[in-house]
């Protein structure tokens, strides 16, 4: 993963991606779920995402993973949230709540901190980063998660050869083969919303579908 090129992003307040609601995808199929009041939820490459109030709010203790120190003090600042920091070998923790922050990255994340999670909600996470490297992430993160673990990965599909990513186009014999060693990968949902990015019209996109997958043990 080319670190520099997001944090530039941040810095230079490139960050399109990051949506200003809570995601309506989540709000209707997380509680599909059923993961346990209190345990512990992922979220990868979490940037200042509002969806991480919202997982909160639901009683989830949630940790999210983001390499931008600026997108985590932003995420602390917005939502008038006063973080207690400490440093450790994954880097540093920001701590208000039941939301934590590791700013640091998530491939030097290992067992002793993803075996606790039993939840994970990736919609940002596997889109951002190229083919090359999405099957390490998987094996790295998902196959140390909780062997009960339950989560939603959000996922884009659209030409790729009509746009240069990020946000990459993954298709579904990816997810299915990248995932097969780790959990089942089931599509509950996928939708045209071509015509809600002008990013991706203006580009001149022909198709674009977010599809959504319950993953983990109940998948």
């Amino acid at each position: 993963m080319d670190a520099e090129f997001w944090l530039e992003r941040w810095r230079e307040g490139r960050t399109h991606f990051h949506q200003s609601r809570i995601t309506p995808l989540l709000q209707k199929y997380w509680p599909t779920l059923d993961v346990p009041t209190g345990g512990k939820v992922l979220v990868p490459l979490c940037g200042k995402s509002l969806d991480m109030v919202w997982l909160a709010a639901q009683g989830h203790q949630v940790l999210g993973a983001e390499l931008s120190q600026l997108a985590v003090e932003q995420f602390f600042t917005e939502n008038e949230l006063r973080p207690v920091k400490h440093e450790s070998a994954y880097g540093t923790h920001y701590v208000a709540g039941n939301i934590e922050i590791v700013c640091g990255d998530i491939f030097k994340m290992d067992a002793q901190v993803l075996s606790h999670c039993v939840g994970v909600y990736d919609r940002a996470a596997l889109v951002a980063l190229p083919d090359a490297m999405r099957a390490n992430y998987v094996r790295h993160v998902y196959g140390q998660l909780s062997p009960s673990y339950r989560g939603l990965l959000i996922t884009l599909d659209y030409p790729q050869d009509e746009m240069a990513g990020p946000p990459f186009s993954v298709v579904d014999s990816e997810v299915q083969a990248i995932f097969s060693s780790v959990s089942p990968a089931v599509i509950i949902d996928r939708r045209d919303m071509l015509d809600k990015e002008p990013k991706f019209q203006s580009a001149g996109v022909s198709r674009l579908d977010t599809v959504v997958y319950r993953l983990g043990v109940q998948a």
